[in-house]
């Protein structure tokens, strides 16, 4: 009898651990299920059909830049340095931005332009290019809070997609 109740207790304590692992498993995927997939903008980013926000930039190049002035069909793409999601998507930005004739805008995230001027100067050609900080009014004007963060603008102005795969939606 007593083999018995040890067995009970021993069965228990492991039916406890189970449930005490099997919890910490599940708070481990809400996590990762709450990040964004590579190539699309957060949660909370602009979603497709909204306008494109108000904006006022300058960009690298001396030039002020707009939502007036960017007009639609547009590109638009957060980078950041040191980013490999980034670093793979950046040529076919670069490819698909040559579609748009200069209503491209790029903007690159970093601390220092020192950090942003090998990614300034490959985007350069193909779109106008803004440098910002972290938290800069940009990122907060698109909701960007992920990198790389791409949005294909429409003739009317409105978010057609959140990726490059979009660009069949508008005429360029």
């Amino acid at each position: 009898m007593e083999y018995l109740a040890a067995a009970v207790v021993v069965v228990g304590l492991l039916c406890m651990v189970n449930l005490l692992l099997m919890v910490g498993v599940i708070r481990r995927l809400r996590k990762l299920a709450a990040r964004p997939a590579y190539g699309l903008p957060p949660t909370d980013g602009l979603a497709v059909g909204e306008r494109m926000p108000e904006f006022a930039a300058t960009t690298t190049a001396g030039e002020p830049i707009s939502h007036d002035l960017l007009g639609g069909p547009a590109l638009v793409g957060f980078f950041t340095p040191g980013c490999e999601p980034c670093q793979e998507l950046l040529p076919r930005f670069v490819a698909r931005a040559r579609e748009f004739h200069g209503q491209a805008l790029a903007v690159v995230v970093a601390t220092s332009a020192e950090d942003a001027a090998e990614e300034a100067e490959h985007l350069a050609g193909v779109a106008r290019v803004v440098v910002e900080e972290p938290g800069g009014a940009l990122q907060d004007a698109f909701s960007v809070s992920g990198y790389p963060t791409v949005y294909v603008i429409d003739a009317d102005g409105a978010v057609a997609g959140t990726d490059l795969d979009a660009l069949a939606l508008v005429q360029a």
